[in-house]
């Protein structure tokens, strides 16, 4: 009769997820996890199959957890959807710059994937969609406020931003300031606000500027 396991798969997970960030897939190694979550190397093998099965693991349950917080700071009813980015955008600005930011490990699965089919750059890819589905229902309500012409790309926008968002996260791992962060942000944003042509008319459409 196999013996019961003697600890929480999220416990393990957590401590995982902390080594993953600091290191990444392809630098930590089993020594650096078996530190961290108390387990030996066959304890880690027999319950997450190995390295690569525990940092998909922590990947998925790293990226639920970034799309939710996304989601909370932009679902908020007390500003415009476009206000809501913008503050956003800044509050990213201010953390990112932070030395003890960790960094996300969808963003860790974005450097090391191949970019070929396999099992990291699937599970990058399904952190951007899940990234750009916040954005994207934050900028469809922009759409319908007619905060944005009806002809805007919202789906391009939503990856916009992520791809915004994951850049500030490396500038700001690499030591760039919260000035230049925040100076970025903004000039993402102005994208919104500058003319947009209307895909089914033609027709420019201006809207307001962004107050600095």
């Amino acid at each position: 009769m196999p013996r019961p396991r003697k600890f929480l798969e999220s416990d393990v997970v957590s401590s995982a997820s902390e080594v993953f960030a600091v290191h990444g897939l392809a630098a930590a190694t089993l020594d650096d996890l078996v530190r961290a979550t108390g387990l030996g190397k066959q304890s880690l093998y027999n319950a997450f199959g190995g390295k690569r099965e525990l940092f998909l693991r922590a990947l998925s349950e790293d990226r639920e957890e970034a799309a939710r917080a996304v989601s909370e700071a932009l679902g908020h009813d007390d500003a415009s959807p476009l206000e809501r980015i913008r503050g956003h955008m800044l509050v990213m600005a201010i953390e990112f710059s932070s030395s003890d930011r960790r960094v996300s490990l969808t963003t860790r699965a974005l450097v090391e994937s191949t970019g070929e089919d396999d099992q990291l750059s699937t599970a990058a890819k399904a952190g951007i969609e899940q990234l750009a589905g916040a954005y994207a229902e934050c900028l469809e309500h922009a759409r319908e406020n007619g905060d944005l012409p009806a002809g805007a790309n919202v789906q391009s926008l939503a990856v916009y931003f992520v791809a915004i968002t994951r850049g500030m996260e490396l500038l700001g791992r690499a030591g760039v300031g919260r000035g230049v962060l925040t100076a970025v942000a903004l000039d993402a944003l102005r994208v919104l606000h500058g003319q947009w042509m209307d895909e089914t008319d033609g027709r420019p459409h201006t809207l307001p500027p962004v107050d600095p």
